[in-house]
């Protein structure tokens, strides 16, 4: 479970420290702004990219200094900045149970509260003092709107090669895990060896996160996952299990058939397909993938001095791939 992460636990008062100064947003935001923020705080989120951000700073400074702290808020707020738009983008009325801000707004005010909250993320950034931190940050941030865009833009492309999955996925979840490891390792003062295998720990794990987040889109409970199953392949996004799925069926062009077919009485042709996926073999080959990049995260580990934070993090990579599963 996740309260029993030990990540959290060697972070717990740092973390405390994060979600105060997220809360000061709320303090000069305009009403409406800042009641939207303080629920989206309070949404359930599981904090894992500052605790990552704080973790890593731990291998070189038992506690965060006040610039670590603002880079693990920079960090989350970045992420509720791209829930924001990614939700409204996807039309998803809800995210974790909770009514998401676009059923509730119109599409203007939301997509300029997450445009508030990227400006601010910007803000936390900059508080570090750190040339490079503040590069890696907008890096990051132009990377997962690249990312988007080349997403939006191969929708319901059902014979797209597979290799367009990896940058895609680094873009939407890695780029960030990688970000907050190579900051964290940058204000904590690690040589450069130790920087790169930070930042190669960060990139490895959201890989494999992803990837189990899109397994859990096909496998998942809606209870939990707080969201419908097989909602990417019915907005035409090609996630990992349907690229093994149709590469390794005997006729691809008539799944493809099926997804083109409009429901009506007699049935829904994406949600047979999602059902036949969840029942193939695809599921297995898309877990070992994710497995070898938990393998892959866990051995950048190594290069970093042993203890309580290399340990932390090494049972944070066996948990992205075995949670809910």
């Amino acid at each position: 479970m996740i309260s029993e992460l030990a990540i959290l636990d060697l972070v717990r008062e740092d973390l405390d420290r994060v979600e105060q100064k997220m809360r000061t947003m709320g303090e000069s935001a305009y009403g409406p702004l800042a009641e939207a923020f303080l629920r989206l705080l309070g949404s359930g989120g599981k904090r894992l990219r500052p605790a990552l951000a704080l973790g890593t700073f731990g291998f070189f400074v038992d506690r965060a200094s006040e610039k670590a702290v603002a880079l693990a808020a920079a960090v989350e707020t970045l992420h509720n900045a791209t829930l924001v738009h990614d939700d409204l983008i996807d039309g998803a009325p809800v995210r974790r149970g909770n009514i998401t801000l676009n059923a509730i707004w119109n599409r203007g005010a939301t997509v300029l509260a997450g445009d508030y909250l990227f400006a601010r993320a910007a803000g936390f950034a900059a508080e570090t003092e750190n040339i490079r931190v503040v590069q890696l940050f907008a890096d990051t941030l132009r990377i997962i709107c690249e990312g988007e865009l080349r997403q939006l833009f191969s929708t319901r492309q059902w014979s797209q090669p597979k290799e367009s999955y990896y940058p895609r996925i680094f873009a939407k979840t890695a780029s960030l895990f990688a970000s907050a490891t190579r900051s964290a390792a940058i204000l904590g003062g690690a040589s450069s060896e130790q920087e790169d295998a930070l930042y190669e720990y960060g990139y490895h794990l959201g890989m494999a996160f992803q990837i189990v987040d899109d397994i859990l889109d096909y496998s998942g409970d809606e209870t939990v996952l707080g969201k419908p199953v097989g909602g990417d392949l019915r907005q035409g996004i090609i996630t990992l299990p349907f690229f093994h799925f149709l590469q390794t069926s005997p006729d691809p062009q008539g799944i493809i058939a099926m997804l083109e077919r409009e429901p009506d009485g007699n049935g829904d042709g994406v949600g047979e397909v999602v059902a036949l996926v969840r029942a193939s073999d695809a599921m297995a080959l898309t877990f070992q993938e994710a497995s070898d990049f938990t393998e892959q995260a866990k051995a950048d580990l190594e290069r970093l001095p042993a203890g309580p934070y290399q340990d932390a993090l090494r049972q944070l990579a066996d948990f992205g791939i075995t949670r809910h599963l």
